[in-house]
């Protein structure tokens, strides 16, 4: 009865502070969330929702369940932010990101501006970059996609699309880039479309300007651009199977360490760039901190997946012998497992020219001070120059960290299996 008074009170408040609630008597709000952090303006919080956490943060003009019962966990929700009914946990949505009827988003996901899905869309440690746009009834986990430059020209993905991220060993070391960071961070690459009822056999690398048919599923990179791809369709057979070969190693840990590498690129986009941003919103600070920990939250899932799959080498070394090549990679993946973890828990990546970051930085600024107070719309905006120097930047953090893996690593400098 106590805390149906507390949560009672908290309804109150909120509604006094402004918030539009229609049916008060159907909203269920925990103990331990903090009303402060909830704005009044236009936020509007329809019947049936319930909404948990002390990390929770509401902007301006959020809509929250329009098509149905809603649940959210520690999640912060931009300005303008639609969540329109599903299961929402330990997620960021920026401005205008949006996310329909049956949407279940776990743990890790960043939705930048204007991202959004359709109905019946499954997430989690998925990063989606400004206007990347979901069909419906997608599971997408494990990724990372990029490409598009406006809500008008922006990176889909078909409906009833798989990132097939699990793997029949057990494993989760399957993340996908769909695009990258260095680049995609511009808002100035063409579009990459995934078409419907396809999938992805993670991890893979995807190259921009990529339209792949519909129906297809790809499990290999595809590293050129503006192609048009059509998947080969395996050949009905039963064979036999041994478990934990891991005759893939080297495409497997390549991808995940370029995966890991573009996630440190991003964290310094974040400090270096995305911050000042928030500077001038309501909730600004919170906001920032809840990106940064959903970034933090990807990289140690990205890590402990990596660590567990090298833990699995004796044992595939056990079962499928200790000669060759690929048992040399298994015995060093093993034997390097810390020493390759510890490259993605360094706050400051080592640079080799730190005044390519510097001469970025000062172009960036002089141009925002030029230009609208909008990060979408400066960073349309930039001047071809000062881009490339940005990519430079964080192209450079991603090939010193895997420059200095290949080192710890040599048989990812071998040709895949």
């Amino acid at each position: 009865m106590e805390f149906k008074v507390r949560c009672h009170d908290k309804i109150v408040q909120l509604i006094d502070k402004g918030v539009d609630i229609p049916n008060p008597l159907t909203l269920d709000i925990g103990e331990e969330v903090n009303v402060n952090q909830i704005s009044g303006d236009r936020v509007r919080i329809y019947p049936g929702c319930r909404i948990y956490g002390e990390k929770i943060v509401i902007a301006a003009g959020a809509q929250i369940g329009c098509e149905g019962p809603v649940t959210i966990e520690n999640c912060q929700l931009g300005p303008e932010v639609e969540l329109k009914g599903g299961f929402f946990k330990k997620s960021i949505f920026l401005e205008k990101a949006n996310m329909g009827l049956g949407a279940h988003v776990r743990e890790g996901c960043i939705l930048e501006e204007e991202a959004n899905g359709a109905h019946c869309v499954g997430l989690k440690q998925t990063i989606l970059f400004p206007f990347v746009t979901l069909g419906s009834l997608i599971n997408f986990c494990d990724c990372l996609m990029a490409g598009g430059t406006s809500r008008k020209c922006h990176s889909e993905v078909g409906s009833s699309y798989i990132h097939f991220n699990f793997t029949p060993d057990g494993d989760k070391t399957t993340a996908s880039l769909i695009g990258d960071v260095p680049r995609g961070v511009m808002l100035d690459q063409p579009l990459i479309f995934l078409g419907g009822q396809g999938g992805i056999v993670g991890p893979l690398r995807m190259g921009y300007g990529n339209v792949v048919a519909a129906g297809s599923v790809l499990r290999e990179d595809v590293h050129q651009e503006n192609q048009f791809i059509i998947s080969k369709k395996h050949p009905g057979k039963i064979i036999d199977t041994t478990p934990k070969t891991y005759n893939k190693l080297t495409h497997i840990v390549r991808n995940n360490i370029l995966y890991l590498a573009n996630l440190m690129a991003l964290e310094q986009w974040y400090v270096h760039v995305r911050q000042p941003f928030f500077n001038n919103q309501e909730f600004g600070d919170l906001l920032y901190d809840g990106l940064i920990d959903k970034l933090l939250l990807a990289k140690a899932e990205r890590i402990k997946r990596l660590r567990a799959m090298a833990e699995k080498m004796p044992d595939s070394l056990e079962l499928n012998g200790h000669k060759g090549e690929i048992a040399v990679a298994k015995g060093d993946f093993y034997e390097k497992r810390k020493e390759v973890c510890e490259l993605f828990t360094e706050k400051d990546p080592i640079i080799k020219e730190p005044g390519e970051r510097d001469r970025f930085l000062t172009g960036f600024y002089n141009h925002k001070k030029e230009t609208s107070s909008s990060y979408v719309d400066v960073v349309q905006s930039l001047p071809i120059g000062v881009s490339q120097e940005g990519v430079k930047w964080l192209k450079q953090i991603v090939d010193g960290i895997w420059q200095r893996a290949t080192v710890i690593l040599p048989f990812l400098n071998l040709l895949e299996q």
